[in-house]
């Protein structure tokens, strides 16, 4: 370690010419020199050293108490000390050593102990601060690891809470930075509205834990094909529910999406119907389907935001719902005509919907084309 930064601190002149000279020999050019202990603390104080070479007996400020100081202070205490002694002061290098030196030399200086100890002495600080610098590392890397940790589980709790009301993967995208997905937009969409035939004759009915145990059946199984479908839960109220497809995040063929959950939603209620058959309730699920531009995006209040699709559309979809009878995907022609090879569909012709000025052709979807389905066509 020849460019190593060295102090020599003495108070004899003399000491200090003939210390310097040799170390200057064995290749340290770096020597600064100290004529007592207060220069030599001021100096460690401004400047970086990595090894103090220090005599013991001092005015002002001795080695010892020198010694003591360095050791006290915690931006010094790892900059290695050796003693300088006379071979008649060993009880007070036993002292040193006690207080914190390294190691000791002997005057009259001798070539040999004098190269030994000090590169023995620089090798250990280069090991100390090599480790002293990834402990570091390791501490910095734990503050950053426990940051992330943090971010991760507010991630996580953000997630759970908006997977409340939208997909998993729409909740994943705002999440990683979506939120921009919330913004007031326009956009075409495929709403879908269902709600059960006689559940308010079955309400009127029955007691609050059988409609509860009811409901929590019914949204079990239609939650689970919204999910599976890529659709946006927009709201539910009771048997009432309604979910959006193309928005926040786009799909390929939303329609289709919208169709295929609407079936799939009507064969996870045949099981649910025959069920609460036997317990004496007469329900069963109409859906309305319609495509179309709405305006959606977030309303609400601070602490309470929800997704809101507003816009003809919805209307439509929730006009077909409530004509459909219990079994039935109602659509309308519009609809219809952008997907008509995908499904399979009956004619129901034009009906007087509630709340629109003209009778909206309708139709039934009964199934998806074979494609659609993944089957081959006969």
């Amino acid at each position: 370690m020849s460019d190593a930064t060295l102090l020599v601190v003495d108070d004899d002149e003399a000491n200090r010419y003939t210390l310097v000279g040799r170390l200057r020999r064995e290749g340290y050019a770096n020597v600064t020199t100290a004529s007592d202990g207060r220069q030599a603390l001021e100096l460690l104080e401004s400047g970086d050293f990595d090894l103090v070479l220090l005599d013991i007996m001092m005015p002002e400020l001795n080695g010892y108490q020198l010694l003591e100081k360095l050791k006290a202070d915690h931006r010094l205490r790892h900059v290695p000390v050796i003693m300088i002694s006379a071979v008649d002061e060993m009880a007070s290098v036993v002292r040193c050593i006690e207080l914190g030196a390294e190691d000791y030399l002997p005057k009259p200086f001798d070539a040999t102990l004098l190269r030994a100890r000090v590169g023995a002495c620089l090798e250990k600080k280069a090991m100390r601060d090599e480790i002293r610098m990834q402990a570091n590392e390791l501490a910095d890397w734990n503050r950053r690891l426990e940051e992330r940790v943090q971010q991760q589980l507010s991630q996580l709790d953000r997630l759970a809470r908006l997977k409340r009301f939208f997909s998993p993967q729409v909740a994943e995208a705002i999440v990683g930075g979506g939120d921009d997905l919330l913004a007031t937009h326009r956009r075409e969409v495929v709403v879908v509205f269902l709600d059960m035939r006689g559940f308010t004759a079955f309400t009127d009915s029955s007691e609050p834990e059988e409609v509860m145990a009811v409901l929590a059946e019914y949204h079990r199984a239609m939650g689970s094909a919204i999910v599976e479908h890529g659709g946006t839960l927009q709201h539910f109220a009771g048997d009432g529910i309604m979910t959006v497809f193309n928005d926040p995040i786009p799909l390929e063929k939303p329609a289709v999406n919208a169709i295929a959950m609407a079936i799939a939603m009507q064969e996870s209620f045949v099981p649910l119907r025959a069920s609460w058959s036997k317990r004496g309730y007469d329900l069963d699920l109409g859906i309305g389907v319609a495509q179309g531009y709405a305006t959606l995006g977030a309303i609400g209040f601070e602490g309470r935001w929800e997704y809101s699709c507003i816009g003809s559309v919805a209307n439509l979809a929730a006009r077909l719902c409530g004509e459909a009878k219990g079994g039935q995907i109602l659509t309308d022609r519009k609809m219809l005509g952008r997907i008509e090879d995908a499904v399979r569909a009956e004619a129901l012709g034009e009906v007087a919907l509630k709340g629109l000025a003209h009778a909206v052709a309708v139709f039934n979807v009964t199934a998806l084309a074979p494609a659609e389905r993944g089957e081959a066509t006969p």
